[in-house]
């Protein structure tokens, strides 16, 4: 079921709000995303990462409209107006994919392009893993294959001391606080100047302070505990990484090794960009997502 003429905390010229219940029944949530584009079109789905929204691709959603694709971008459980389910298995990886599955599904397509950034990344990965006949394209931005990270944080001081957050995200209280009084630093901070402006970061703020927001989008990180392995290593779909090679929290050295694990890869390194490589480098990433989207998918 999908309820249209919602009005979105901001406003995207030809973007309409929606809710979209997905997986109806005790397991299902209801998100709420935003479409934008010629319904025919091609269907490419963007996930945000974290502390973001679907507001993180304000930048993409326009070029990719007018390449003529049909773009959703949810609010992914646990953050935004979408639903916040309790519990932490709520937030499995294999949950967050089956959201992911229910939306094409929903749309009416057999298969769509994935596109994500940070743990929308995360969840377009395993998508593509789990579910490789659903998945044409996979564009995932500044973070590895699952299998990559793993390996890393095993093998890797650095990238150990680099995900020191990860740590701190498991203690109560204290990191809702810190999202709810500080996300807006941590945006700035992390980005290069100007990717974050006075007009966003409301827009944000106002995101976080939504009752259950801060829990929901901390489960994400707290239910690593459940972090499950990979039927198979090898990624089918086609794929293009986009990193930013100034991320301080993730190593880029992972994102060739992530390549490598795709049967069709391709990456893209960008060197002035940071971990929000579409905020930085916005001009960049829309023309790489508009001729990569665009090509054939792999056979």
């Amino acid at each position: 079921m999908t309820t249209r003429n919602l009005h979105p905390p901001f406003d995207l010229d030809g973007v309409t709000a929606a809710r979209v219940v997905v997986r109806p029944g005790p397991a299902g949530v209801t998100l709420s995303v935003l479409e934008a584009g010629p319904p025919a079109g091609p269907l490419v789905l963007l996930l945000h990462g974290f502390p973001e929204l679907s507001f993180a691709w304000r930048h993409q959603i326009p070029a990719l409209v007018a390449a003529g694709f049909f773009v959703v971008a949810p609010d992914q459980r646990g953050y935004g107006t979408s639903d916040k389910p309790a519990g932490l298995r709520a937030y499995h990886l294999d949950e967050l994919a089956a959201d992911v599955v229910a939306l094409i599904d929903h749309y009416g397509r057999s298969d769509a392009a994935v596109v994500g950034h940070d743990w929308g990344a995360a969840v377009a990965w395993w998508t593509a893993l789990l579910h490789p006949a659903r998945v044409n394209h996979l564009v995932a931005m500044n973070v590895p294959h699952p299998t990559v990270f793993e390996h890393t944080l095993r093998t890797s001081l650095q990238q150990l001391k680099n995900s020191w957050y990860m740590l701190f995200f498991q203690l109560p209280f204290f990191p809702e606080r810190a999202i709810r009084n500080g996300g807006a630093g941590i945006l700035q901070r992390t980005s290069n100047p100007g990717s974050f402006d006075d007009d966003d970061l409301p827009v944000y703020r106002a995101a976080w302070r939504i009752d259950g927001a801060a829990r929901g989008m901390l489960a994400w990180y707290r239910a690593m505990r459940f972090r499950p392995r990979p039927p198979s290593p090898r990624v089918k779909a086609k794929t293009l990484v986009i990193w930013g090679k100034r991320d301080h929290a993730l190593d880029f050295h992972m994102a060739q090794p992530s390549v490598d694990l795709c049967d069709d890869g391709q990456l893209l390194m960008i060197e002035h960009a940071t971990h929000w490589v579409q905020h930085d480098a916005p001009a960049r990433v829309n023309a790489a997502l508009v001729a990569f989207l665009s090509s054939s998918p792999t056979a």
